[in-house]
């Protein structure tokens, strides 16, 4: 499928949908991943613009071995504003067992619809509450310098304890969750994480290359 062809469709969809339905593109070709968006439709819903960098689970389509990638479909996830959306992701090849060239990605604000869910369940249920959401949303970055603050602090609490605290297990595993995650593929990523673990880079990649074998 061609780009031009992705971008008639995201079009046709952002017009199907209306201005709830943000429709992207992002190109993998292209050799700066900070600048991978390349088309989107109402940008308004995240705040994102043509020339945005990729969020995680483009990273990690990336990372990923391509025959294990498969569509993500109807997945919750968040702005930075609160906005809570209903989200697609589909993987573009051009062959069936080729690497992974574009991103369609799909995101409609379900925010009112939840909020106009929650008024009626009051309505009908006899102990009124509010509907819970039981998977925490993914959320949307639109920089790659923000993904990789979030990635970090997702990688630190999983720790369970400061940096000044770890073990050498507990930063290889802090490591092995960035790696896996996509996030040194951001540039100079590793030399952010060594530093804020207190280690070398040799160090970094030796611990890497450890997880890898």
């Amino acid at each position: 499928m061609t780009i031009d062809l992705l971008k008639q469709l995201a079009a046709a969809l952002a017009v199907q949908f209306g201005e709830d339905c943000e429709v992207v593109i992002h190109d993998l070709t292209k050799k700066s991943l900070a600048k991978s968006l390349v088309y989107i439709e109402h940008g308004e819903v995240t705040g994102r613009k043509v020339g945005d960098g990729p969020s995680r689970i483009v990273l990690e389509a990336i990372q990923a071995d391509p025959a294990r990638i498969s569509d993500q479909l109807g997945y919750l996830s968040k702005t930075e504003d609160g906005k809570i959306l209903k989200s697609s992701t589909i993987f573009v090849r051009e062959t069936p067992d080729g690497p992974v060239r574009y991103i369609l990605g799909i995101n409609y604000d379900i925010t009112r619809l939840i909020y106009a869910g929650d008024a009626v369940n009051a309505l009908i249920r006899e102990n009124p509450g509010t509907a819970a959401l039981h998977k925490e949303p993914e959320k949307i970055q639109t920089n790659v310098e923000d993904l990789l603050d979030d990635l970090i602090s997702q990688a630190i609490a999983m720790a369970g304890k400061p940096v000044s605290l770890m073990t050498k297990e507990d930063k290889k595993a802090v490591i092995r969750f960035l790696n896996e995650s996509g996030a040194f593929l951001i540039t100079r990523s590793g030399e952010r994480v060594a530093q804020l673990l207190g280690i070398s880079k040799y160090t970094l990649y030796n611990y890497m290359k450890q997880d890898d074998g």
